[in-house]
């Protein structure tokens, strides 16, 4: 198997050297494995693409390269420049630092990158590491990304099927903020979504000229939501496997809307 690995963290994060490995050992002996990262931290940026901007890439070792744009560029690069003559079989994104359950996945650029792989073709999966007070100080954060990655992407691969329709599936895996040996298993997750209390913020500061400066702030991790969803399910130490896709039509609406718009034109 023929793997491309990519993160929002950036090229020098601890996380894409466990994703690493977690490909490695899905490639096996004879697969391959290609690092296509952003050269800075790239966090938030979603599903943007540097449209309006050429990037630059640079090859820092065998098979890696640094690209000077977000993780949606990095999985062009991969599939149209540095893989072109054989693209890979499976797109992996992350580990990413903190979870990406729940709204933050509407806003990570760890998704983004797999939302990107979708839309062109290939099975894409985000993996993201939760982090709490059971987890943040240990030796390894990621240890339960490191335990179960590699059972996670292999169950989903057994049920994918990228030529679903038009906008094929791709997959938000959340490892919970507690060490390897109280992970509980794995499961399959709605989104969820948090309170408004928990959902990003702004807060002012200054700098030393007196100036007026804006800061996000995200609301609490730690307080779970809607049963059996990705954050409720992470906060209880499940691995959450959650289904995507890039369609962003409200069906329930649709019907509602179609009901009320046929009744006008009788």
């Amino acid at each position: 198997m023929r793997i491309l690995i990519t993160n929002d963290d950036g090229i020098n994060a601890p996380g894409l050297v466990v994703l690493k490995r977690i490909a490695q050992q899905l490639a096996g002996a004879d697969g391959d494995v290609w690092t296509v990262a952003p050269s800075t931290e790239q966090s938030g940026t979603s599903h943007c693409v540097s449209f309006v901007r050429p990037f630059m890439i640079t090859e820092i070792g065998a098979q890696t390269f640094a690209v000077d744009g977000t993780p949606a560029d990095c999985v062009l690069a991969g599939l149209y420049e540095i893989m072109q003559e054989q693209p890979p079989d499976l797109i992996l994104s992350g580990v990413n630092r903190g979870n990406n359950s729940g709204e933050n996945a509407l806003y990570s650029g760890t998704v983004g990158a797999v939302m990107e792989a979708s839309l062109q073709g290939k099975t894409g999966i985000a993996l993201s590491q939760y982090l709490g007070p059971a987890n943040v100080h240990i030796a390894n954060p990621f240890e339960a990304a490191d335990a179960y990655g590699v059972e996670a992407v292999r169950a989903i691969l057994t049920i994918n099927n990228q030529k679903i329709d038009h906008y094929p599936p791709f997959y938000n895996v959340n490892f919970p903020p507690c060490p390897a040996n109280s992970v509980a298993g794995i499961r399959a997750a709605k989104q969820g979504a948090r309170r408004l209390d928990g959902r990003f913020k702004t807060m002012e500061a200054s700098s030393p000229s007196n100036r007026k400066f804006l800061w996000l702030k995200s609301g609490p991790q730690d307080v779970p939501a809607q049963p059996q969803s990705d954050i409720t399910l992470n906060l209880e130490n499940f691995v959450s496997i959650t289904p995507m896709r890039a369609d962003l039509t409200d069906q329930e609406s649709m019907v509602t809307l179609e009901s009320q718009l046929h009744g006008r034109h009788d």
